[in-house]
């Protein structure tokens, strides 16, 4: 049997996350009594109860309740009874957005600051992040890709990492994207920008890519930059404790030679155990050219 206890920042997902596991045909309870957890437990043990695949949700709305959690985890342990812990989290701004977005209150803001609230959340609630079998950071994720990283865990049973990696090309003119972690510039390569028949193409295009990579220097690099990541990506994991990586691989206007690495570099990185997005920033800008 496979239990799974849901739980992290409310905003942050749970809700997506029990759902989606309902749908890949998990028995779901959310909100469950942290007092009725070992009687819930000990009624999932029963064969007449016939389901190998349980999921519960507990998190800061079980009060002060939350505080005998630990006990009662321990106490499902020194019993056999074999546990997963899944924890949703978010950045403050993510979360913060959210809230306003949906014009919903925090549990914990009792009218005041959302801000607020989230801490105290973070706080209570920290011990159980400690003790997650699963982390995953959902401030840059889609609902698409929230579902896509729990069908990985529970569905497929793939070896999870608790990193996302996010490959995104953005163009110099525009800005460097300021919620990059690490920064590569390539406008060391040949621009297919000044070749008349590429210059309205992008990095997404063969005959781009083919011109890019007709320089040997862009094979150096791509070597080297996989090269660096696959050493530094888990030591990001282990030493530092992020659970979101976002590397960003700029040119002049983010719409050739940088989105052309990009594209590689995540093809390679795809051979890791990690999850690996991609994303290109300011590929449709400048997409009308003066004069037609």
């Amino acid at each position: 049997m496979r239990f799974v206890i849901v739980t992290g920042m409310s905003g942050a997902g749970k809700s997506t996350a029990i759902k989606t596991l309902e749908d890949i045909g998990y028995f779901c309870v959310d909100n469950l009594p942290v007092l009725l957890i070992e009687k819930f437990a000990e009624i999932a043990r029963d064969s007449s109860f016939k389901l190998d695949k349980i999921a519960v949700g507990i998190d800061i709305r079980n009060g002060e309740a939350l505080n005998e959690l630990t006990s009662c985890l321990a106490k499902l342990r020194t019993e056999n009874f074999s546990y997963e812990i899944l924890f949703l989290d978010a950045s403050e701004a993510a979360l913060v957005k959210r809230y306003k977005e949906t014009r919903r209150s925090h549990p914990l803001s009792r009218g005041g600051r959302i801000n607020e609230g989230i801490e105290k959340e973070r706080e209570k609630i920290s011990f159980l992040r400690d003790i997650a079998d699963y982390i995953i950071d959902t401030s840059g994720l889609l609902t698409r890709e929230l579902k896509t990283e729990i069908d990985k865990i529970f569905l497929e049973d793939k070896a999870y990492n608790n990193i996302i990696v996010t490959l995104m090309s953005f163009g110099y003119k525009y800005g460097i994207p300021r919620d990059s972690d690490m920064v590569f510039d390539v406008r060391f390569l040949p621009n297919p920008y000044y070749v008349p028949e590429l210059k309205k193409k992008t990095g997404n295009d063969e005959e781009v890519q083919e011109f890019v990579m007709n320089c040997e220097d862009a094979h150096t690099f791509l070597d080297k930059a996989y090269d660096i990541l696959k050493f530094l990506i888990p030591l990001y994991e282990e030493k530092e404790g992020k659970h979101q990586l976002v590397v960003s691989i700029g040119c002049t206007g983010g719409k050739h030679r940088s989105v052309t690495l990009t594209n590689l570099l995540y093809n390679r990185l795809t051979e890791l155990p990690y999850t690996i997005r991609v994303f290109h920033r300011d590929i449709t800008k400048d997409s009308f050219v003066k004069g037609e």
